[in-house]
Formats: structure tokens, C-alpha cells, sequence
């Protein structure tokens, strides 16, 4: 059994059109929502062998608040530049590529390819994963370079906006 978790960084700011895309930093709203939704996952049970984000500002920021919502090491997550503008495929291969002993794995990142490739995994339509929103998928498969190449069953879709109407 593998799981993947598909989360999208919180809001980012859009202040300084100066800044580089890549360093974009959170909002206020993104501050608010990236624990809200580290806390959510914790209730949940979310509990990741390992978390790959993109090193972009805001992702970076994103992981690091969610990591110690869920009680996982900052400095164990492992940042992937090739996360950054990926596309759906190029995700894929990056699933197909994780580690075996990483059983429970979660991936902070950017769309559009972060919908596209819970489209690609899921077992449900997704039309876009809000910021810090989440996608979590389930595997009947004993590797990664299985579970990449199969539908899986998506677990859940968890997002901001619903899990404020539900408190």
C-alpha cells in the first residue's frame, strides 16, 4: 500500500511585482490557511514517511508550517527544484522515481500540474486544487514504480474554504 498526498502551496503574495515568481512569499491569507491545514491533516492522521516540495518561497514556507503541524523533521524534507513549474508528466516520473521504504509520501507544489497529476493518479475529477489544498490518493501497489502507473483511490479532497465551513 502506498499513499500520496498532493498538497498545493498556500496563497501567495502578490505585492512586489518586482519579485521573481520563485520568490514570492505567502500572503496573510496563505499564513492563516498553511496550519489550518497542517492542523486539519494532523486530525486526520496524516502522518508522512516523507514530504518532497518545490524550494519556491512560497512551497518552501508551505512545507515547513505543515511539517511541524504533522510532527515531520524540517530538516528531513527534501526540496526538488524539478517541482517548480513541473508538468503533469514530469510529476509522474517523479512519483514513479520515490523512495520504497517512503510509504506515506507528500508532495508540496504548484498548479497547474499538481491538478493534472491528481487527475492522472485519482480516481475522482478534480477541476483545481485550491491553494493549500490537498489531494490524497491510496495504492494497492508494493512500489512506487507500481503505483505510478496505476489509478489509485482518492481518499480525500481537503482545501481551506471546506474546512472552515466544517468547524
Amino acid at each position: 500500500m502506498r499513499e500520496l498526498f498532493i498538497m498545493r502551496h498556500a496563497k501567495s503574495s502578490w505585492d512586489d511585482p518586482t519579485l521573481p515568481d520563485f520568490e514570492r512569499p505567502l500572503n496573510g491569507r496563505g499564513k492563516e490557511d498553511a496550519p489550518l491545514m497542517g492542523e486539519h491533516l494532523n486530525r486526520l492522521g496524516i502522518k508522512p514517511d516523507l514530504i518532497v516540495s518545490s524550494p519556491a518561497k512560497r512551497a518552501k514556507k508551505t512545507a515547513k508550517i505543515v511539517a511541524r503541524k504533522l510532527g515531520y523533521p524540517e530538516e528531513r524534507i527534501v526540496w526538488k527544484e524539478s517541482i517548480y513549474e513541473a508538468s503533469a508528466q514530469a510529476l509522474l516520473y517523479l512519483v514513479c522515481q520515490l523512495p520504497d521504504d517512503a510509504k506515506r509520501v507528500m508532495l508540496v507544489g504548484h498548479n497547474p500540474g499538481f491538478t493534472m497529476l491528481a487527475n492522472t493518479l485519482g480516481d475522482i475529477a478534480v477541476d483545481n486544487i485550491p491553494t493549500a489544498g490537498v489531494v490524497g490518493i491510496a495504492f494497492d501497489a508494493s512500489s512506487w514504480s507500481e503505483a505510478c502507473r496505476m489509478r489509485g483511490h482518492t481518499l480525500f479532497f481537503e482545501y481551506p474554504k471546506k474546512v472552515k465551513s466544517e468547524m
